[in-house]
């Protein structure tokens, strides 16, 4: 680093406000968007039957592994962007713009030639009987294409937002357009029972929210438009960066993606409707875990370039306290409401057995409790260093899949993934210590972490048992008397935990500074 590059002075992100901001929108636009797809589910089962919810979820699945032909190039632009950001450099910013742009658009239309080559291979992915009223090869086109324009049109200028922390005006945006389009969707539904139509609106609105968003992008950055060229330096940065990603990427999608197509080609589209109505409240549940997450996900780059690493770490263990215990008690939540959820919400022939919801409950805790950590990983851009890791968890959760699915059925499928998952999420810590940190904490933060789960694993043990007191009754009754019963004790508990633990770890609560912001 040259000594101008040391005296420039660095802009601080109003990484506070900014945060909270962002939260608060997040979970407006959660609220407001968890409550639609499970009604919509609900109205599709209901109405048209479980074979068609079950292409649903096959073909988006599909599309989630079509979807690695991005590479990472986002996360990977909004990294680059964090440095020229903090020295304002308006230069560098249009020029990554540019050439985000440039990309996003041959990603688009690779994803559409890849997406059609898979078009022979659909009916060999599908078990039992399709709908037939249904033409999967025009079904399948209709999601293929919405996947595409989320690419082709203004994709790119999500970017600038993400990176200058703003992911409120997304989520404003997404709010709007997503509650349009379920509300026709649900009409359709209930009215017309056309499938072809309720597909159909997803790339209406897909379009609609890229407009909207890249309009609102020019209003607050009007200094930044596409142009220039980016240095050689930068560019092969990027690309290593994008390979790493590319790999990471791998491994987040088999997790789910691969999961519900082995159902699909081995148990059936019953079965993945099954669990995909499991995978319903996960998705809920981490949506609202994610919101913190990624409103803290540009404060989190711009501290990794502006405070030390000593700072970064006692950071990274109080809000990895904070966000653990919280999954801790949702995961506790879950496990005690997740069949009377079920039982009142679809009926008893949508259940899978407990020991398949003990799993989902616990791949649910590994998966968030490694999110603290992924995040001052990724926010490192230390995506290539982490890419053996990646590799071994994708391939060790495809092949647990194929192996465990014929041995175990459903069991099989979901143990594969909390396998993959457990060694991913050490591995990836044991990268953030040796690569970022570098020093010698890593089995004194793994042990801090352990303290989390087994407090975590204690309550929820505790809050699970109290709950089988209860008198079983109608299905509206039980589900009542066990979301209170458990909201008050895991509540209780969990909070007690964090006071303690706070203390006895002394990290203290943040202190809230404020700082100029471009585009406030």
């Amino acid at each position: 680093m040259s000594e101008q590059e040391i005296l420039k002075p660095k802009i601080k992100l109003s990484r506070t406000k900014n945060a909270v901001r962002n939260i608060y929108s997040g979970m407006f636009n959660k609220i407001f968007t968890i409550f639609f797809p499970f009604l919509i589910r609900t109205v599709l089962i209901k109405k048209i039957g479980i074979e068609y919810a079950g292409l649903n979820s096959l073909f988006s699945s599909i599309l989630q592994v079509l979807n690695l032909t991005e590479l990472g190039f986002a996360s990977a632009v909004v990294y680059s962007m964090y440095k020229p950001i903090a020295e304002d450099d308006k230069d560098t910013i249009c020029a990554l713009l540019n050439f985000y742009k440039r990309v996003y658009f041959i990603i688009g239309l690779v994803i559409l030639a890849l997406g059609t080559a898979v078009m022979p291979f659909l009916p060999h992915l599908i078990k039992g009987n399709i709908p037939q009223d249904i033409n999967i090869y025009v079904l399948y086109s209709i999601y293929l294409v919405n996947t595409s324009l989320s690419y082709l049109l203004f994709g790119y200028k999500n970017s600038l937002l993400n990176a200058h922390q703003r992911r409120d005006v997304i989520s404003n945006i997404l709010t709007i357009t997503q509650g349009l389009m379920n509300i026709c969707q649900l009409l359709i539904l209930v009215t017309i029972k056309n499938y072809y139509l309720y597909v159909l609106m997803m790339p209406i609105f897909t379009v609609l929210n890229n407009v909207m968003v890249g309009i609102e992008t020019k209003r607050m950055f009007p200094e930044y438009s596409c142009k220039g060229k980016l240095d050689i330096s930068v560019k092969k940065d990027i690309r290593k960066k994008v390979a790493g990603l590319m790999i990471s990427k791998l491994a987040q999608t088999s997790r789910n993606s691969f999961d519900s197509i082995f159902i699909s080609a081995f148990l059936g589209l019953a079965m993945t409707t099954i669990y995909s109505n499991y995978l319903l409240v996960i998705s809920a549940i981490t949506g609202i875990l994610n919101i913190v997450i990624n409103s803290l996900q540009a404060g989190v780059g711009n501290t990794l370039q502006t405070e030390t690493k000593e700072k970064n770490y006692e950071n990274l263990k109080k809000f990895n306290l904070f966000y653990t215990l919280f999954s801790g008690w949702c995961t506790t939540c879950m496990l005690c409401m997740y069949q009377p959820f079920m039982r009142l919400w679809l009926g008893e022939e949508f259940l899978l057995p407990f020991g398949a919801v003990i799993l989902i409950c616990s791949y649910f805790y590994i998966m968030k409790s490694g999110d603290m950590n992924s995040l001052y990983f990724n926010a490192s851009g230390m995506w290539w260093d982490g890419k053996y890791r990646a590799i071994a968890e994708s391939l060790l959760n495809i092949i647990g899949n194929f192996i465990l699915v014929k041995l175990m059925g459903i069991y099989g499928v979901i143990l594969a993934t909390v396998i993959s998952i457990t060694v991913g999420h050490f591995w990836n810590g044991q990268f953030l210590f040796k690569l970022y940190y570098k020093n010698n904490k890593t089995v004194k933060y793994f042990l801090f972490e352990g303290i989390i789960a087994a407090t975590s694993i204690f309550i929820c043990i505790i809050t699970f048992i109290t709950t089988k007191f209860i008198p079983k009754s109608d299905a509206t009754k039980t589900f009542i008397l066990t979301l209170i019963i458990t909201g008050v004790i895991a509540t209780t508990l969990f909070s007690f935990a964090y006071i303690y633990m706070s203390k006895a770890l002394n990290l203290k609560l943040p202190i809230k500074k404020q700082y100029s912001q471009k585009g406030q």
